[in-house]
């Protein structure tokens, strides 16, 4: 039997949000409400990654402040450095970084070809500390070549409720299926990008697996891959076992397996809280996912599990 590292990891889960913009950069509310927001909400935790770019002063803003006993925040940034394929500037998001992270010579959202580049900026915050993720591949018209750079990133922003809000762009399941087929072993995060400028919240998260709601044990959480991603529905247990996939979760009409290329297989049904699915149609793929959609047409995504 194998399962994805949410499901065997001890401690429980918690909800937070890893992309989150405030007045530091280009957000429209003090870092402070946008905690405030999000605690009453009910996340235990966020992550506030204001632009990192001269213009607005590279800020790794200061949130400490702001937690309380049940709910915690993450240092981080959304890091701008170099041209992608395309000619536009690179998104990098970045959580944990230290506070005072070297930044690079990017005093705005126009790139230069002095500039450092964007996978080397990439690595230099995963040495600093951080869990790195890809940002929003689809809205940033990112290449497979852009994606497969970002050798150190531990993980691709599937999808970004902003930029489905925002302009229709939200996916990254496409890249990072790609790059799952080629072997790198990351994982998937759902985001809000929240700037408050327009319905761009609390509209997709992540749901830590973790003994503790403090930084130190969310962010090793994160690396290791002990988390799945929601818009609404939950994920109670997703196993392989022998010759299908084995499901738990909140209310759903759709379950569904996927691997790499077209392999793919779902179940249907009517407040289903389980199912089994047969991995015949998966193509030997040596990687699985899983997708929950529920009666309002909201989904939850596992982590991909290696066989």
């Amino acid at each position: 039997m194998v399962r994805p590292a949410a499901f065997t990891a001890p401690g429980r889960f918690w909800r937070g949000n890893l992309h989150t913009h405030s007045s530091r950069s280009d957000g429209v509310l003090p870092p402070e409400e946008v905690c405030r927001r999000y605690r009453a909400e009910g996340y235990d935790f966020l992550a506030l990654t204001d632009h990192f770019i001269g213009s607005y002063g590279y800020p790794i803003v200061d949130t400490v402040p702001y937690r309380t006993r049940s709910f915690t925040t993450l240092l981080g940034a959304e890091l701008h450095s170099g041209a992608m394929e395309n000619g536009e500037i690179w998104h990098i998001l970045a959580i944990g970084l230290p506070p005072d992270f070297a930044p690079p010579d990017a005093p705005t959202f126009q790139p230069s070809k002095a500039q450092e580049r964007g996978p080397d900026l990439a690595a230099r915050a995963v040495a600093a500390g951080a869990f790195v993720a890809i940002a929003h591949p689809q809205w940033s018209g990112m290449t497979l070549a852009d994606a497969r750079s970002i050798a150190s990133a531990h993980a691709v922003e599937v999808y970004n409720h902003g930029c489905a809000m925002g302009c229709d762009r939200a996916d990254g399941f496409s890249i990072a299926d790609l790059l799952l087929t080629e072997g790198r072993q990351m994982s998937l995060i759902a985001t809000d990008d929240a700037h408050f400028t327009e319905p761009d919240h609390f509209g997709g998260w992540v749901m830590v697996k973790a003994g503790e709601n403090t930084p130190e044990a969310l962010l090793a959480a994160l690396k290791a891959g002990e988390f799945y991603s929601s818009q609404g529905p939950e994920l109670h247990d997703v196993r392989i076992e022998a010759d299908h996939v084995v499901v738990e979760c909140s209310a759903a009409v759709s379950i569904i397996a996927l691997g790499h290329g077209t392999g793919a297989k779902g179940v249907h049904g009517h407040a289903m809280t389980r199912a089994e699915v047969p991995l015949r149609r998966l193509n030997y793929s040596p990687w699985i996912r899983v997708a929950v959609i529920d009666a309002a047409g909201r989904r939850a995504w596992s982590n991909p599990v290696w066989l």
